[in-house]
């Protein structure tokens, strides 16, 4: 068991170790010719990256960093990574996996140091690592020693070669958040005359516009369903549907109510829905008893008036990609 232990152990080290070796062949797909190489080590240039080439059917840079990447806190070395670009038109949930080997050219020798990872490993390339490299390529004062021909004449070589092994999409969607503050809450009036006389039937209030979405305020006088003859059923009603096809949703924080004309005792309700292609609505059958909402001094209907809020922050949206 402790020898299998050692093992696993032994293993992980090395799958996780730089391979060097050295070549008199020139890399396969981009050579990257640096002139005046000191020149940017003491105007402390953070990082330089190459025109984009092509290989494996994708666009790639070499990025150099001449003083080590800070950002991983190296020191005393010159960093060398392959980044992947152009990738703004691949669909959410992209990967890549790639063996590369990154050069430098020993130009006393004529031949190239090749670091690459240990054991054929492959690196995953996808939205959020798009880059992938050594921190320490070599260590700066062996690179501007002039007597091991990695920078003479105050001129580098590097190279790349890239062997892309595997490609992967897979679909997904995006959600977008935003936080609720006063001014994405949009307030509409429905004021409703008449209201004794209203028929059972659905009442529908004008459309208006919040969140960029159309809505309507749907009411039903006589109550649905089961709530029929003693409630109000009230509702929210997506009217566009063209802003969510394809799969997408819009997430909807909402409150409607009817206005106390006398008092500021308002009868509200508030919910959260998910609304779709085919939940369309947001709201509820039993809204309001017809009782309190009839009831003398109660200030629900004035002179037979009835005045309905909405107030519709649109809070989420997700899209299929």
């Amino acid at each position: 068991m402790e020898n299998d232990f050692v093992d696993q152990v032994v293993l992980k080290l090395l799958s996780t170790e730089i391979s060097r070796s050295i070549s008199h062949v020139p890399p396969a797909h981009f050579i990257l010719k640096i002139e005046a190489f000191s020149s940017l080590v003491e105007n402390d240039v953070e990082k330089y990256g190459s025109l984009e080439f092509d290989a494996g059917g994708y666009k790639w840079k070499l990025v150099v960093y001449p003083n080590g990447n800070k950002n991983e806190n190296v020191k005393d070395h010159i960093s060398v990574y392959l980044a992947m670009v152009d990738t703004s038109s691949f669909g959410l949930g992209w990967e890549v996996y790639v063996i590369f080997r990154l050069f430098v050219l020993d130009q006393k020798k004529d031949e190239f140091l090749i670091l690459q990872d240990a054991m054929g490993k492959q690196r995953r390339f996808h939205g959020l690592k798009l880059e992938w490299g050594f921190d320490q390529f070599i260590p700066l004062e062996e690179f501007i020693n002039a007597s091991n021909g990695y920078l003479v004449g105050d001129t580098c070589v590097f190279g790349a070669e890239v062997f892309v092994k595997e490609t992967k999409e897979c679909t997904g969607e995006c959600l977008s958040m935003t936080k609720l503050t006063s001014a994405s809450n949009y307030k509409h009036v429905w004021k409703i005359e008449n209201f004794s006389k209203l028929e059972d039937r659905f009442y529908e209030s004008e459309v208006f516009v919040a969140g960029d979405q159309k809505w309507k305020i749907l009411l039903l006088p006589k109550g649905l369903g089961e709530a029929s003859g003693s409630h109000i059923s009230m509702y929210l009603r997506l009217i566009d549907l063209s802003t969510i096809t394809g799969g997408s949703k819009i997430y909807v924080l909402f409150t409607l109510r009817i206005r106390n004309q006398l008092l500021s005792k308002h009868y509200e309700k508030k919910a959260g829905e998910w609304l779709n292609t085919s939940t369309q609505f947001g709201g509820w059958k039993k809204f309001v008893e017809l009782n309190y909402l009839n009831k003398a001094g109660n200030g629900f209907l004035v002179n037979d008036v009835c005045i309905v809020e909405a107030e519709v922050p649109v809070l989420g949206i997700s899209k299929a990609l």
